[in-house]
């Protein structure tokens, strides 16, 4: 409503009051009564009071209780005052839009920049800039060198890290080089396992994006190369590294929320950059692109830049809403909860909006059993990614329990807690309203006298999120090269890599096979 002409009469009346009406003479117009939001009248004091001698008031003047027989109006009483002590302070200010407390987390703690480390990028896209750039800003951390298969991405990283950084197309020569000690691979799916294990036997810490494999098999070599070089190696799924998951996992493992029953989450966008259309420079062609290279051990095409820059479009190359979108959900469920992962995996999806020669779905849905394990009860997670979203997009991710709900955004979470008292209560839709009067009587006595010392409820809401400008970014390359100086535990290693890929990419399997998945967890194949 727009809370002109209706603000004096109750919205169900639907009509308004006439002035020539005899009961309405000597009254002021309805639209020149003063308005008070609901919302600040409870939070003052009294409001709740208020309300509801406002709510029986505004009943007596709609009905005309005159004109009722005695029975009916005793009835009629008595259910009002009923309601009106139903409508206690608690049920009232839920209406209230009260403000919700909110904790400021702790940002990003010193680093020490003792030994220097030399870094080296292998793909320089969105990512590998992005990764680059982060991986600079953390003490003690200096870029020595590049690779990408683009002329262009080469010259352009001269331009932001300077002209004294080494820049090949050949990712082998700086693997080869002796001053480098730690990659960052942010290439196309289909290279990452096969660039991670040659770097790692080559003595480099590696830091690669997500998905960490394209093909579920190429993650147990990874992990096998792993533990034989003792390598750090580090996915990049930095969500697991923000403070605001490191607290939701607290809250989560405190109890906060109950039994956990139920997982949801959505990534949704309704833009051409949002379903990876992006930009195609003027200049590409065999000359400034190695697009054999690129190709690798996938089905030789003739060049084509669209598949080069876009390649997340096809299976070939990428993996998809699962590889890109699933597997930072995944990630964080896991890391919150302590999960090995699901059992079962159904996925179903349809290609709607982006008719530009992609072979994967553009809006896709996904199931996952979770079975009951030490760490966690057996539930549900639904995950759903939508580039046709004409809603214009959003993100979220839920964890329900049965006492309560955690939401996360990114770096930041809301919970809300709603613990049902030990008292079930009785009226409303209900089948007390069915009894005659005298059991009415008898069965409040003994509620009563039942729920005298009962538990109460539990209704809260609260918020925390990251300080402003905080980059969990940052602390996950915090977390990559301490693990390098001094030992630390990697908060996201290989076998964390696959059992987080490994149910995104049987996503892909289910739906291209239209069959349901049965994942073993604990092993990280499909059964």
């Amino acid at each position: 409503m727009d809370g002109t002409a209706s603000r004096g009469r109750p919205a169900s009346l639907g009509r308004p009051a006439s002035q020539d009406h005899p009961a309405n003479r000597d009254r002021p117009a309805s639209r020149d009564l003063p308005f008070i939001h609901l919302s600040t009248l409870l939070s003052s004091p009294n409001g709740t009071l208020v309300c509801i001698i406002g709510y029986i008031f505004l009943t007596f003047r709609t009905l005309n209780l005159s004109n009722m027989p005695n029975n009916s109006r005793r009835k009629f009483l008595q259910q009002l005052g009923t309601t009106a002590a139903a409508l206690g302070a608690g049920s009232l200010s839920g209406l209230a839009a009260k403000p919700i407390p909110q904790t400021i987390l702790p940002g990003q703690k010193p680093v020490s920049s003792n030994d220097k480390i030399r870094i080296a990028g292998i793909g320089m896209g969105i990512m590998g800039f992005g990764d680059i750039s982060c991986a600079l800003r953390v003490p003690g951390v200096e870029l020595v060198g590049v690779a990408d298969l683009y002329t262009g991405h080469l010259e352009h990283a001269k331009e932001v890290y300077g002209q004294q950084i080494y820049t090949t197309r050949d990712y082998r020569e700086i693997l080869d080089r002796k001053d480098i000690d730690a990659v960052v691979i942010a290439t196309p799916d289909h290279w990452h396992d096969t660039i991670s294990i040659e770097a790692m036997k080559k003595g480099k810490a590696v830091y690669c994006e997500k998905p960490m494999v394209q093909q579920i098999s190429e993650g147990h070599e990874v992990i096998k190369t792993q533990k034989a070089t003792n390598a750090v190696f580090q996915v990049g799924s930095q969500r697991v590294s923000s403070v605001a998951l490191a607290e939701a996992k607290k809250l989560y493992q405190s109890g906060a929320i109950g039994k956990l029953n139920f997982v949801e989450a959505k990534i949704d966008r309704h833009s051409a950059l949002g379903a990876w259309e992006y930009s195609i420079p003027t200049d590409a062609s065999p000359k400034t692109v190695d697009y054999d290279t690129f190709l690798k051990d996938t089905p030789k095409t003739p060049f084509d830049p669209v598949r080069f820059f876009r390649w997340r479009n096809y299976q070939a190359y990428g993996t998809g809403v699962p590889g890109d979108l699933f597997v930072h959900l995944i990630s964080g469920l896991h890391f919150m909860i302590d999960s090995e992962g699901p059992n079962r995996i159904f996925s179903s999806g349809n290609l709607v909006q982006w008719i530009d020669g992609r072979d994967v779905p553009d809006v896709m849905v996904a199931i996952f059993d979770y079975p009951e394990t030490d760490t966690h009860p057996a539930f549900q997670m639904n995950l759903r990614v939508n580039f046709a979203d004409g809603g214009g997009g959003g993100e979220y991710t839920r964890l329900i329990g049965t006492e309560g709900v955690i939401e996360l955004g990114w770096n930041d979470f809301k919970m809300k807690q709603h613990k049902l008292p030990e008292a079930p209560g009785y009226g409303g839709w209900d089948t007390f309203n069915t009894f005659t009067e005298a059991e009415k009587k008898a069965f409040i006595k003994s509620y009563n006298e039942k729920y005298a010392n009962a538990a109460k409820g539990k209704f809260e809401e609260s918020s925390y999120a990251a300080p402003k400008g905080y980059d969990d970014r940052y602390d996950h390359f915090v977390n990559f090269f301490e693990a390098m100086r001094n030992g630390k535990p990697i908060v996201e290693d290989a076998t964390f890599g696959l059992r987080a890929a490994g149910p995104a990419l049987a996503v892909n399997e289910s739906y291209f096979k239209k069959k349901v998945i049965d994942w073993n967890p604990t092993k990280m194949v499909i059964s």
